[in-house]
């Protein structure tokens, strides 16, 4: 049920967090399942808010091991359709939980469930595709030693910025690997091995290549242009967005930044905090207004208020 409720409100809210997605192959997202998405991992938990957001079908999320530990934080997550994995640096003595994490996702492939793996393993805040872990090919090839008819959905997902708010979302979805494209008659050495080889040389065409430093070159790759006359229409509605939105979110961004130094979760974070409280934020002042005013129709910054956020964020600057 969390589920569920989250995925409706992240689906209504990612219009306003993200500029503009753009999905190279739109029809990919009715795919039929099973289905393992294997995707690069640049921004932490926010690349699954993003593919839940835009599949219609609820994913199932493999994530690190180490946010489990504690069982309440065990239930939610679980409650969130996500599934621990366990790395060396999270201890030796919990790799043995991996085995039942894989065999649950066998039977949920065996239920043509879509889960979501991120192939890299750790998430990194940068454009580039770095070499791909172990993981994925396991549980594919497992799942086709089972005559499950898995599909694997190359995905590349690229930002035109990790933390800027607002931000341009180029989804790019590639071939789909089957069991045909392996051959059986390796050893499952050589059966990974050629797996990761196929799923490296898909992932290679679908995620951007950015050096840091070409700054040129992020704007010419990750810019979504914006017509003069979108400008002007949406200026006046853009800038009491701005006006109404800074008291929630400056602080935020200042707290998120504080909690997320060094590592790659800030653009995750900010966003959970605001998924969470713009609700609140947005029924404070429109109750605040209703009973300072008088007027019922006040209850229309409900509407209002999403729209103006929605034109400011349109008309920004997409780059620092």
């Amino acid at each position: 049920m969390l589920y569920k409720i989250l995925k409706i409100l992240s689906r209504i809210a990612i219009r306003i967090y993200c500029r503009k997605i753009i999905i190279n192959k739109p029809e990919t997202l009715k795919i039929d399942g099973p289905v393992l998405i294997a995707a690069n991992h640049p921004n932490s938990f926010f690349d699954s808010i993003i593919l839940n957001t835009v599949f219609k079908k609820n994913i199932w999320s493999l994530a690190r091991g180490d946010v489990f530990r504690k069982p309440f934080h065990a239930r939610l997550l679980n409650s969130l359709n996500i599934l621990p994995v366990y790395r060396t640096s999270e201890g030796v003595e919990n790799l043995s939980e991996n085995y039942k994490t894989f065999e649950a996702c066998i039977e949920k492939l065996k239920e043509n469930a879509t889960i979501a793996i991120y192939s890299e393993g750790l998430c990194v805040n940068e454009w580039h595709l770095r070499n791909l872990k172990k993981g994925t090919a396991r549980l594919a090839v497992k799942a086709w030693e089972e005559n499950i008819p898995l599909k694997v959905l190359p995905v590349g997902i690229n930002y035109s910025s990790f933390r800027k708010f607002g931000k341009n979302v180029f989804l790019n979805f590639g071939n789909p690997i089957t069991k045909n494209d392996i051959d059986f008659n390796d050893g499952d050495g050589l059966r990974h091995q050629q797996f990761n080889t196929k799923l490296l040389e898909e992932l290679g065409t679908l995620v951007f290549e950015i050096p840091v430093s070409e700054k040129e070159l992020k704007k010419k790759k990750l810019t979504v242009p914006v017509s003069q006359f979108k400008k002007i229409l949406l200026f006046v509605p853009g800038l009491i967005g701005w006006l109404l939105h800074s008291p929630l979110y400056y602080p935020l961004k200042k707290f998120a930044a504080a909690k997320t130094k060094h590592t790659g979760h800030y653009d995750s974070v900010i966003t959970a905090l605001l998924l969470i409280l713009y609700l609140p934020y947005l029924l404070l002042i429109t109750g605040t207004l209703w009973i300072v005013s008088g007027c019922w129709y006040s209850i229309f910054l409900i509407v209002l208020m999403p729209f103006c956020a929605w034109a400011f964020v349109q008309i920004k600057k997409q780059f620092d």
